[in-house]
């Protein structure tokens, strides 16, 4: 009999639980606000449960941890990366950033990728595995933990594809709003996808106050297909269908995310397009200077052009703005730092 994640389980899931063995459901808030708002792991030190209880748990369960591998902090702005080791030793990779309004974490919800986007590290090696909800609740607890700090703002940006591991991030964003544990507010966590159109309409439905961001970089299908394969399968207009469906639903702003790539998706015709489809959306651009890597030959703008580019964004009134690069010196875009450690 393989044994229950017990880390990654619902509150409801724990007092269903304790029910099953012949015990209080009461047991099972013990447990799930011993694991999610006081962050502790060893079950055998969770003194209000009876010694024979935490017996007759373990013997049925397990207690998902992860170890911290390495953290570089960096010294040009107030952001730490973390690389974690799991219990099968492979290897996660998170980001903390503090802010004036507040601290952010930015997760991964898959150990590589299979979306293949040409400029992103995270997918070069393929799709290893999903992460558990306990996995992706451990990144925050164990940032915490390690640096003192409180998180409040998640970011589903990390390595993976969140929407291809729809059950276990569900239930991630359950876990860690859930008043009895951390209670992050659900407009303070933001998911990322490439555009997976049946899982956006599915997370319509959800009836989530989440952002939702969605990777564009290009609004032609010709050219977006050259850097995001998922555009081969899903065109740019049934991709707008399904996020103005999204919006409409939701009564949510989104962000799409628009990385600029050199000669590539920042010509005036490009400005033109992206302005029509998203004319009347409630929705801004998040622009993404280029990051470099070395699978990808291709360059980021300059600065001037990248202001320029929202500038003229701007007067197409298209709400705009240009990410601020956090963490420069430390590799901290998705997926570099895991894919330097596991070449080695």
């Amino acid at each position: 009999m393989n044994k229950i994640e017990l880390n990654g389980m619902s509150l409801n899931e724990l007092k269903a639980l304790m029910i099953d063995i012949g015990e209080k459901s009461y047991r099972g808030q013990q447990v799930f606000t011993y694991f999610n708002r006081n962050n502790n792991l060893d079950i055998d030190s969770l003194i209000q449960l009876p010694k024979d209880l935490r017996k007759k748990i373990s013997d049925l369960s397990f207690v998902n941890e992860l170890k911290i591998y390495k953290r570089f902090d960096s010294r040009v702005d107030r952001t730490s990366k973390y690389l974690f080791q799991l219990r099968d030793d492979n290897i996660i990779e998170s980001v903390f950033m503090q802010y004036k309004h507040g601290n952010t974490a930015c997760i991964s919800t898959q150990i590589g990728c299979r979306m293949g986007c040409k400029f992103c590290a995270s997918t070069k090696e393929g799709l290893i595995r999903n992460l558990t909800p306990a996995e992706m609740l451990n990144q925050i607890y164990m940032m915490e933990k390690d640096t003192g700090e409180v998180i409040s703002n998640v970011v589903l940006m990390g390595s993976g594809e969140p929407l291809d591991n729809y059950d276990n991030v569900l239930k991630f964003i359950n876990i860690i709003h859930d008043e009895n544990g951390h209670n992050i507010s659900l407009r303070n966590i933001t998911l990322s996808t490439c555009g997976i159109i049946p899982k956006i309409y599915e997370l319509s439905k959800e009836n989530l106050p989440i952002t939702l961001s969605v990777s564009l970089h290009s609004p032609f299908d010709s050219e977006r297909a050259k850097i995001m394969p998922i555009a081969k399968k899903y065109n740019i207009s049934e991709l707008i269908k399904a996020c103005r469906f999204y919006e409409r639903s939701t009564n949510r702003r989104l962000t799409f995310e628009y990385t600029l790539i050199e000669n590539i998706n920042d010509t005036k015709a490009d400005l033109e397009e992206l302005s029509r489809i998203l004319k009347g959306f409630n929705s801004h651009v998040n622009i993404i200077p280029l990051n470099p890597i070395k699978e990808y030959d291709k360059e980021r703008p300059i600065r001037d052009h990248v202001k320029k580019f929202q500038i003229e964004l701007l007067k197409r009134n298209i709400p705009a703005t240009i990410r601020r690069e956090m963490g420069s010196d430390i590799s901290a875009s998705c997926g570099q730092l895991r894919r330097s450690i596991t070449k080695v």
